[in-house]
């Protein structure tokens, strides 16, 4: 046979030729005038095209099916794996239009898309593989899932791999973030750079200075993704600036650290001199509400402060740094 085969005839010899095949084999062979062969014309023309059965004189008799097996299956197999192959080139090749598109300023929903849910994962999951020189991102949160950051890490790390820049900035409570410092230290050792921040920022992703990820308002569920040069750029100048104010992530030198808890008191007196909300308080300086309780206790403490009206007026008096304005 020429080792082309069909499902049609799998099911011809599985329903039909098997038992002919098994009915000759217990005979030792059959005349060819017998009448199992000519009530089953199909399943032995079958049997004869696989080579399973042969004729000789006037004689049908059944053949070792080792001995073509690799016949038919050999065949199949190599058929499967150029599939394999011309599946695998036709999914790098859409993967290539697919970044294509999401860097173009002109698809169907413009520069800039809104994606919901779900759809961000997606988007993500397609867009930071894609990576091929930078990747710039900011997390404003001081403590995200260890699960979140290990599959971060797996993401960056194979990026960095891949000869891509990686830089990110978070808030300085970061820093008391186990995961986070785990994370870090992966990512660091492969080549990437993290600093901190006092201030509070959005989160931020920016690849190749071509396709940008915000959110869309205070909704963490809605995000926008960019691919407007201009407005990429304008997002890349804010990180560009405040990376150059952050400090490095792994630093452990005691000036560094005297100048993050400065900066924070610092900002948690700000923020409690305008009269913000716990809550916003808490979110700006990328620390739990519990913490944020601590240091608003704290701060009671160092000013002799009763009550929270007492604290701010004498906060005031003395301005963001705790010393009595000149």
């Amino acid at each position: 046979m020429d080792g082309s085969t069909s499902p049609h005839q799998r099911a011809l010899l599985e329903s039909a030729g098997m038992g002919v095949y098994e009915a000759i084999a217990a005979a030792s062979g059959v005349p060819a005038d017998d009448p199992l062969v000519r009530d089953q014309p199909q399943a032995v023309a079958l049997l004869l095209e696989l080579g399973l059965l042969h004729l000789e004189n006037d004689r049908y008799a059944v053949v070792d099916p080792n001995s073509v097996q690799s016949g038919i299956v050999s065949p199949l197999g190599q058929q499967g794996a150029q599939l394999i192959a011309e599946s695998s080139q036709w999914a790098q090749t859409l993967s290539d239009l697919s970044q294509v598109y999401r860097r173009s300023p002109s698809t169907e929903d413009g520069p800039v898309t809104r994606l919901r849910g779900a759809q961000i994962d997606r988007f993500l999951a397609e867009l930071v593989p894609s990576a091929k020189t930078e990747m710039l991102t900011a997390q404003p949160e001081g403590d995200r899932g260890g699960s979140d950051l290990k599959e971060a890490g797996a993401r960056d790390v194979e990026a960095l791999r891949r000869g891509v820049s990686v830089r990110t900035i978070y808030q300085h409570a970061a820093r008391r973030s186990r995961p986070t410092r785990a994370y870090v230290a992966r990512v660091v050792k492969e080549g990437a750079e993290v600093r901190t921040l006092d201030e509070f920022f959005n989160r931020l992703i920016v690849v190749d200075r071509a396709v940008a990820l915000i959110p869309s308002g205070d909704d963490l569920n809605v995000a926008l993704a960019i691919r407007d040069v201009d407005l990429v750029a304008y997002l890349v100048d804010i990180f560009e600036r405040f990376w150059e104010r952050g400090r490095p992530f792994e630093s452990q030198e005691s000036s560094t650290l005297a100048s993050i808890a400065a900066e924070q008191r610092a900002m948690a007196i700000r923020m409690l001199i305008e009269g913000h909300s716990d809550a916003t308080c808490a979110k700006r300086l990328g620390v739990s509400p519990r913490t944020y309780a601590a240091y608003v206790a704290d701060l009671k403490n160092e000013f002799d402060a009763q009550t929270r009206f007492q604290l701010g007026y004498r906060m005031g008096l003395k301005g963001t740094t705790g010393t009595p304005d000149a």
